[in-house]
């Protein structure tokens, strides 16, 4: 490809709108140009790397047994409503009707279509297992879409799904996709970790994800991990063991006590002159619009995924000031946040109200805590003296740096990360609320076990670029680079500088080698400034060194540079893309 032809426009400032630094420089670049809110087009730039991903993903799926089919992007209602999720989806979902009057979808996932094939094809023991995958653009329309192609609303995915007969067939079946995915995320150049995670909207017992680690804004979850151990879990599903603290107060009786203007845990705790680990804290939550009281440790944090899934919802939020009154006010109290406690609040909204305590209440003895009353609290309380120890007790804590390893003991560590792949455990949630069953070897009819495997495309490209770029632009890894070198003449008016450069780009192409030859008019610093903002692997630049016979050779991630003979810098680079895999 010569630049004087090849479709790019790079810029010369980063948008206004992007935030991290793949998408100031996907855009910057010429990769990609957004349409509208949280959707891309992808240019020439991004599909070849787009598309190198997606082969080395197909390879990969295939030599693991996986077979290749394509699902329709518009999905009926009639599938959502057989597996129970048109109603708790949310609203990522994007319903619409056709001029029927159907009512459809774009689909987010795919599991009620892949069930249904199944269903009608996959009738006896002796055809399963079976995993089936698809290569597909998604659609989820998110509250907030950011970070370019990050958190999008369109973006590309693989997804496949398996069937087996038992949960060991499932295990399996896991593990080879597990197998798979390192490998894969190897080949593109990505250095990741997998880690335990929340299952979310698509459901099942068991799941990971495969992260990306960066320390850069663009991280989306915290990833605790040991370094004694293979412990690794997403912040929403990491537990921990808590050193030892004081956690029994030393107060002689339970009483109210007046704690005036103590609206903080810091608050409370100067007041009384006592570590925030006597305190029990009450936070108050809305989870599908049901209200859900909160009660953990006062120095410890509420982990959100936990505490919706504790409570069986799909969206959560914290309560405003103003709907904490009015729920105080609907149950006979005065209190304000700062006082709440789980005693005596019936219902609001409508609902009954929930409450959920964290682990780290249970042992609390002579505690601090809110009793609905302004400027008061009940200190010396136990749990079924003063008040009751709620029905529900779960791990909603949100876990910190230097807590211990649950595996080891050994201190935690936390970093960032991008998630670019999961998988799932699916069991039967989709199988039995839609009736996709085999016959068995004894001739009864039984729900497939079902396993669910994802890569999100796009996002392995965006997660390259955070992982590989420096100050004057990205450093694609070799394997999914959209050219894998250019070939720069610093004078298109000096014959010899243009004849060795097109031969040197020649013998390139006929080796195989993606290149570029920047044949444009323009100054040499323009060239260079774009070649190192694309991310070409390999620059040759041949200029008046080529009078003594020498070209200059460029490494982009490493930025190392070398004068050696055009034939020399050319086998470098063959050699490195014969050996990609």
């Amino acid at each position: 490809m010569k630049m004087s032809k090849l479709f790019v426009q790079t810029l010369r400032e980063f948008p206004s709108d992007a935030e991290v630094i793949s998408h100031k420089l996907l855009v910057r670049a010429g990769f990609i140009r957004k349409l509208t809110s949280g959707v891309y087009n992808y240019l020439p730039l991004m599909w070849r790397v787009l598309k190198k991903i997606e082969n080395i993903v197909r390879e990969e799926m295939d030599a693991a047994g996986a077979q290749e089919l394509l699902m329709p992007f518009v999905q009926p209602k009639e599938l959502w409503e057989e597996s129970g999720r048109w109603e708790v989806y949310g609203k990522e979902l994007m319903r619409l009707r056709d001029r029927h009057d159907r009512e459809m979808c774009l689909g987010p996932t795919h599991e009620e279509i892949i069930t249904s094939i199944a269903r009608d094809g996959l009738k006896s023991y002796k055809q399963l297992p079976v995993n089936l995958y698809q290569i597909q653009s998604k659609f989820r329309d998110e509250v907030r879409p950011r970070f370019g192609l990050l958190r999008g609303r369109e973006f590309i995915m693989k997804d496949a799904y398996s069937f087996d007969t038992t949960q060991e067939g499932l295990e399996k079946e896991y593990e080879n996709m597990a197998k798979a995915y390192t490998r894969i995320f190897k080949r593109c150049g990505l250095n990741t970790k997998m880690v335990q995670s929340d299952s979310g909207a698509i459901g099942g017992s068991v799941s990971h994800e495969f992260m990306v680690i960066t320390d850069t804004d663009a991280g989306e979850n915290d990833v605790f991990y040991c370094e004694s151990c293979d412990y690794s879990a997403n912040s929403n599903h990491a537990i921990s063991v808590l050193p030892k603290t004081k956690i029994e107060g030393d107060w002689q009786k339970a009483e109210i006590k007046e704690t005036p203007n103590t609206l903080s845990i810091e608050e409370l705790c100067d007041f009384l002159n006592i570590p925030p680990s006597l305190i029990v804290k009450s936070l108050v939550y809305i989870v599908d619009k049901k209200p859900v009281i909160a009660l953990i440790r006062g120095d410890k944090q509420i982990e959100e995924t936990k505490l919706m899934n504790a409570a069986g919802g799909n969206e959560i939020r914290i309560a405003t000031a103003g709907e904490i009154e009015e729920m105080m006010a609907v149950n006979g109290f005065d209190a304000a946040k700062g006082f709440i406690g789980p005693e005596g609040l019936k219902e609001y909204n409508g609902y009954p109200v929930t409450v959920i305590a964290d682990e780290t209440v249970r042992e609390m003895k002579n505690f601090v805590i809110g009793i609905n009353r302004k400027d008061k609290h009940g200190v010396g309380y136990n749990w079924n003296c003063e008040v009751k120890l709620p029905d529900i007790i779960t791990d909603t804590r949100l876990v910190e740096a230097g807590e211990l390893c649950p595996k080891c003991g050994k201190p935690l560590k936390v970093t960032r990360g991008i998630e670019v792949g999961n998988i799932f455990q699916l069991g039967t949630k989709y199988s039995e609320p839609m009736n996709a069953v085999f016959t068995d070897v004894d001739g009864k009819a039984k729900p497939y076990i079902m396993g669910c495997y994802g890569i999100g495309i796009s996002r392995t490209a965006a997660a390259a670029v955070e992982a590989h770029n420096d100050e004057h632009g990205i450093k694609w890894p070799l394997a999914i680079a959209p050219y894998h070198a250019v070939v720069i003449p610093v004078s298109t008016k000096d014959e010899l500088q243009m004849k060795v450069a097109r031969d040197v780009y020649i013998t390139l192409q006929k080796h195989g080698v993606e290149v570029v030859l920047d044949d444009r008019d323009e100054r040499a610093g323009v060239k260079f400034k774009d070649a190192d903002l694309i991310g070409f692997p390999y620059r040759i630049t041949v200029g008046r060194g080529i009078n003594d016979g020498l070209v200059e050779f460029k490494i982009r991630e490493t930025e190392e540079i070398m004068e050696i003979k055009p034939e020399d810098a050319a086998e470098i680079v063959v050699s490195a893309v014969h050996n990609i895999k």
